[in-house]
């Protein structure tokens, strides 16, 4: 006989429903009818950047959790899951540790595993960025990464200049010409990717190693927060010019104007991001 489930545990066809982008808040998990359709896809999920069915679990709840699907202290049972999405207890316990690392969920004796507040999760985890800047906190995710790159863009990037070695200098000149010509060609893909390993060398060239660990960040940044290769057909012409600019005064040495560039760069799209200047506001 199968044990009584507890009513707010996790469940139901809520599981489903990602991608969630610009749908509308489902309701709370629940328990009712004698199907749950967590059933139907333990092996359907595909958005887990490939790391099979350890990957997509850790995606799904990850998401869950995330979009408020499963709120704080929300009960995660391990046998329940594994049943539901046809996994191992081994897929499910690692899975479960992955969340832990990240802040997600808390594991204590005598207590299980349950959902952690926001104010306790890694806001900094890469995976974490990508699901709040694609569910329903994605506006504020996004303003919190603009706001989080003005303020240590400009001085890495004034630190960074002529600390470059000559191998690396080259590679942010190769860089532009790589988007220069995906620029032309309207592949916003490969514009975003060189872009986001253009501003990834800056933070590493900076000398500080505490901006250097951001620099994954600030790409991860780059390809969720709407920047111009996402935005529209083709990046514009002042963002191309601008990112020239820009290395142009990292291989001079000029700190000043390569803070400036990176300014400018950060403001030249205020139809993206308002206001592109961030500006105090009530707390």
């Amino acid at each position: 006989m199968t044990a009584a489930r507890p009513a707010d545990a996790i469940g139901t066809g809520e599981l489903d429903r990602f991608p969630y982008a610009d749908r509308p808040t489902p309701p709370a998990p629940r328990w009712e009818g004698a199907e749950s359709d967590l059933s139907r896809v333990g092996r359907k999920t595909t958005s887990s950047r490939g790391r099979g069915l350890h990957g997509q679990l850790v995606q799904q709840l990850g998401q869950m959790i995330v979009s408020g699907d499963l709120g704080a202290d929300r009960p995660l049972v391990p046998e329940e899951i594994g049943q539901r999405f046809e996994v191992s207890r081994t897929v499910v316990r690692e899975s479960l540790r992955v969340l832990e690392a990240k802040g997600l969920v808390s594991a204590r004796p005598n207590v299980g595993t349950r959902v952690r507040p926001v104010g306790d999760w890694n806001l900094l985890d890469p995976d974490i960025i990508e699901w709040r800047a694609f569910g329903p906190q994605r506006d504020e995710q996004r303003r919190e990464l603009f706001e989080l790159r003005w303020a240590i863009e400009p001085l890495a990037a004034r630190l960074a200049a002529g600390h470059g070695r000559e191998d690396v200098q080259h590679r942010l000149v190769e860089l532009t010409e790589i988007m220069s010509h995906a620029g032309a060609q309207g592949d916003v893909v490969s514009y975003a990717r060189a872009d986001a390993e253009l501003h990834g060398l800056i933070l590493q060239m900076a000398g500080n190693r505490m901006l250097e660990h951001l620099s994954g960040i600030v790409g991860c940044a780059l390809q969720v927060s709407g920047g111009p290769a996402t935005t529209c057909d083709r990046p514009s012409d002042p963002s191309l010019s601008l990112h020239v600019r820009l290395v142009d005064a990292l291989g001079a040495g000029d700190g000043t104007a390569a803070e400036a560039a990176i300014r400018a760069l950060l403001t030249v799209h205020p139809a993206e991001v308002e206001p592109s200047v961030p500006a105090p506001r009530e707390h």
